[in-house]
């Protein structure tokens, strides 16, 4: 995977937030017989229109159609012909600004903007409408057309019922995002394995040797990575219109690869069904060719029904978890300090962007909710989010289907600690993995945290903020309570070790060569490699005996001067 799909999935995913904040209701009553009552769905910017949370000791106003002209003008409606009412007219030819104005200007209660396309959210400056006082919201002109049938004299509220603060949504997304970074972690754990009970040839240790230098993080490509993360995610705020295609794009690749890669992995547990066919003097598998072409026709069918909210979300989110995987697997943290530089930079960019930005921008905005929620009224959604719409009914499932949204930054970035812990409990051969186990509760509880301070604050958080503390400092205490902070600060280098070994080694006698048991009597894990004595996986597991190497050396040599 190349290094600008988890890019852009890393500079905007990095925040827990819940959707539909700027939705509202419009209620309509008619005067027919019996009276006929019905909601509609409206968008406000919060930022300027103030609206109750319920129709209780609300007042409502006469609705006037104006939908015949834009009030662009103070010329477009007559003195006092909307004095005390609650006027629609159309959107286009002039700002919401202009528009309320002139409905103020002339007496009206209430200013409605009927629009023929998509609605988006109202934007603009704050300072710019600090001498409007009435509300200002949107509404879509098939809804208009429908309140006809309401009768000839319609009278309508505006309101916004809130959210509960909780909702099972939460649940669904702790779930997923856990069981990720679990899995995540736990196959990384495997390929680990597999390397270390590789038996290659001097070539197949080479090829090994830089396939491990593209997939790791070094402390530099780290620094680098997150200053880029930066730059793109400015680049988003102020061209979004054109980059956010560019991720769809992007993420339509980098979801095909990494599902097929994570169904592939299950299928190698299979044995039956490998019938091959050859190409190109390769040997292919007929099941693999046909998984390929699944996983290219589900990315697909997302891409052409990415905004169905109905169901498409579904879809969105298996993706989006097979990318998290395949991320978490395939990338390496070589040691904990780099894990520390990346969870650190990134915790530091995370808390900038959202509550520092707002001080910079003109419209008093986070660039990250700006960007995560689409500016511009844009709207196309970065597919970098785990959605899940929320379960408990609401008014405002009018607008649309709610969701409660998960950055893959916030499971890819503690992830990748995670799978660290795992590959460090593989190299000392912890029975326990201690590492792994108190490394993933430790992203539970920092998930927990973060829905708890949601709930209380009632507004977007940066995830990081909490589930970084949470991870490094349960490895960090972990590896101090073991008397193995120093080894678990370097790591290991699997490819030097594989080098340390050379093809001259390899050609000594079986005589000459290590035995299967270490000093002391101490039984090696070339048992567990099910590789005999002597060959590489089983100096490899000597040589990363972390525990008892360099003081079983010491031991032997003042045994040797004793006698």
């Amino acid at each position: 995977m190349g290094p600008s799909a988890p890019l852009r999935a890393l500079l905007c995913g990095l925040l827990l937030w819940l959707a539909s904040a700027q939705e509202g209701i419009l209620h309509a009553s008619g005067n027919g017989m019996p009276p006929v009552k019905k909601d509609y769905c409206i968008l406000y910017n919060p930022v300027w229109t103030s609206l109750a949370n319920s129709l209780d000791n609300v007042t409502s106003n006469s609705l006037e159609n104006l939908t015949s002209t834009v009030l662009c003008s103070y010329s477009d409606v007559p003195s006092g012909f909307i004095k005390d009412k609650a006027v629609v007219v159309m959107r286009g030819n002039c700002t919401f600004l202009e528009k309320a104005r002139i409905a103020q200007k002339h007496g009206a209660r209430t200013l409605l903007i009927a629009s023929k396309t998509a609605l988006s959210p109202p934007s603009g400056n704050k300072t710019d409408f600090k001498d409007v006082t009435i509300p200002l919201a949107l509404v879509r002109y098939i809804d208009i057309m429908d309140m006809q049938t309401l009768g000839n004299r319609i009278n309508v509220t505006l309101y916004s019922p809130p959210l509960p603060d909780f909702d099972y949504s939460m649940f669904v997304i702790f779930l997923i995002a856990v069981l990720t970074v679990a899995l995540g972690g736990y196959w990384s754990g495997v390929s680990e394995l597999e390397d270390l009970k590789a038996v290659a040839s001097p070539g197949d240790r080479e090829t090994r040797r830089k396939k491990e230098e593209n997939v790791t993080f070094t402390p530099l490509t780290v620094i680098l990575f997150v200053v880029i993360c930066c730059v793109m995610l400015v680049l988003l705020y102020f061209f979004y219109k054109w980059l956010v295609y560019v991720i769809i794009s992007v993420f339509f690749l980098a979801s095909a690869m990494s599902l097929y890669n994570c169904l592939a992995a299950l299928l190698q547990k299979i044995s039956f069904g490998q019938c091959r066919i050859s190409c190109c003097n390769k040997s292919i598998e007929v099941r693999l060719i046909f998984l390929a072409g699944f996983c290219i026709a589900a990315a697909a069918v997302w891409v052409v029904f990415r905004n169905e909210d109905r169901w498409a979300w579904i879809l969105q989110d298996i993706l989006g978890v097979a990318f998290c995987l395949n991320f978490i697997k395939t990338l390496k943290m070589p040691n904990f300090k780099s894990c520390v530089i990346l969870l650190g930079l990134l915790l530091l960019y995370d808390v900038f962007f959202v509550f520092i930005t707002p001080f910079i921008t003109k419209n008093g905005a986070s660039i990250m909710v700006e960007v995560a929620a689409g500016p511009f009224g844009n709207s196309e959604k970065l597919p970098v989010v785990i959605r899940v719409p929320r379960l408990q009914f609401s008014a405002l499932t009018l607008c649309g289907m709610p969701f409660s949204l998960l950055g893959f930054g916030d499971i890819i970035v503690p992830g990748l600690l995670v799978a660290y812990c795992r590959r460090f409990d593989v190299q000392t051969r912890s029975s326990s993995s201690v590492y792994y186990v108190s490394c993933t509760i430790a992203y539970a509880v920092g998930m927990v945290l973060t829905f708890v301070v949601l709930a209380l604050m009632k507004m977007g958080q940066p995830a990081l903020l909490y589930l970084v503390p949470c991870t490094l400092i349960t490895s960090s205490v972990v590896a101090w309570r073991r008397k193995e902070m120093k080894k678990f600060w370097k790591g290991s280098s699997y490819q030097d070790i594989i080098l340390h070994f050379s093809s001259s080694e390899m050609a000594k006698p079986l005589t000459e060569r290590s035995t299967s048991r270490g000093k002391g009597g101490r039984d090696f894990w070339w048992q567990r490699c099910w590789t005999p004595p002597g060959s590489l996986c089983y100096k490899m597991m000597e040589h990363l005996d972390y525990t008892a190497n360099e003081e079983n050396a010491a031991t032997t040599n003042e045994q040797s001067g004793g006698q």
